[in-house]
């Protein structure tokens, strides 16, 4: 079914409710749930609804700020949400509205939401309720800028029966072939507005320009930029600042990197703890099999030659899902990196005649 799910299309009612209930909670991690229908290779959302606010009671006279983070980003395996939003959708259809599980969706802050929150509910999801479920990222922090960032994501088949079993190690990640590139499948995602709305939009009345504004040229460009027409283009796109997120994001990047190497410290002394068991049980059986050799000459009993199963323990290999959720989101800063420099380098090459000296002269 993952191959005919090709779009999510989502209700203008939606994504404002969605960018109402995370920007009133942030930088609270803000949970809700979708219904809709699954129309052929369209998962259609046509309403959402926020997961109650999670109390934490006070200890010691405080509130401790990362539990309460778990606690809202969990919200939606949460026993009590999970009855809540059965309820829910069981009111919905005494109405005859759209009311299948569609998904849920969360907040996240500059693109961070590759974690295992954000996996735990997913697999609950579309694993428990609903296969064709999808999780939406609204990321605020980008979106306050002025481009819309909300995204549709999906768990892989290989990622989903990986996660099952619960087995990350080596040996398994090499006889899945499972990479992090696996691990999340994004979907394009459609903004749909009912015709009544988009006839609405297109009446929206516009003051008609005197016929001298018709005739004469506007002298400046902050007078060309001041319109009353709510549809007209506006110059904000224009501006030469660098993204005020891109030093944010950078840093993010950063600290992602040094988990990325404190993990790989962590593998790299497991297998030189392996090593070093591995040579003693080696020159331990080694022994043993010289003093079985004498016994035998001696025509005495020999030895068992398993005992080093009791006497020495193997380290455990560390998790790699970690590992792979990590680097995942380290690729997600880059793009993000990436998609930050490259408008702010292209409006500088076009206006560089006034930036180097010498250059626009001539």
């Amino acid at each position: 079914k993952d191959a005919t799910l090709k779009a999510v299309q989502l209700e203008a009612l939606v994504v404002m409710k969605i960018i109402k209930h995370c920007s009133q909670n942030f930088p609270t991690i803000a949970t809700g749930f979708l219904v809709g229908m699954d129309k052929a290779a369209n998962l259609e959302v046509t309403n959402s609804f926020p997961f109650p606010t999670v109390e934490v009671p006070p200890t010691d006279g405080h509130h401790d700020n990362n539990t309460v983070l778990n606690l809202a980003a969990a919200a939606p395996r949460a026993k009590a949400n999970t009855s809540y939003q059965n309820e829910m959708i069981k009111k919905l259809r005494e109405v005859n509205v759209d009311a299948n599980n569609t998904g849920w969706y969360t907040s996240a802050n500059l693109g961070n939401f590759v974690n295992l929150n954000t996996i735990d509910n997913q697999y609950f999801y579309q694993k428990e309720l609903n296969e064709r479920t999808v999780a939406l990222i609204h990321d605020v922090s980008r979106s306050s800028q002025g481009s819309l960032s909300l995204r549709a994501f999906r768990l892989s088949p290989s990622f989903m029966t990986a996660y099952k079993e619960a087995k990350f190690t080596t040996e398994s990640l090499q006889k899945s072939n499972l990479r992090y590139q696996d691990i999340l499948l994004e979907l394009p995602v459609q903004i749909h507005n009912s015709h009544l709305l988009t006839s609405f939009l297109h009446s929206l009345p516009s003051p008609v320009p005197s016929a001298e504004a018709q005739e004469s040229q506007p002298p400046t460009l902050a007078s060309l930029a001041k319109t009353l027409n709510p549809l007209s283009p506006n110059f904000s796109s224009l501006n030469l600042s660098i993204d005020p997120f891109l030093t944010q994001t950078t840093d993010l990047l950063l600290e992602s990197i040094e988990t990325h190497h404190t993990e790989l410290n962590n593998y790299q002394y497991y297998q030189r703890q392996l090593a070093r068991e591995q040579t003693k049980i080696t020159a331990w059986q080694a022994k043993r099999k010289s003093e079985n050799a004498s016994r035998a000459l001696a025509k005495q009993t020999p030895l068992p030659e398993d005992e080093w199963q009791r006497l020495f323990k193997l380290p455990q290999e560390p998790g790699r899902l970690d590992t792979l959720l990590n680097s995942r989101q380290v690729e997600q800063y880059a793009r993000q990196v990436d998609g930050f420099a490259a408008g702010v380098t292209g409006k500088m090459f076009a206006v560089r005649g006034n930036l180097l000296p010498g250059v626009g002269e001539g």
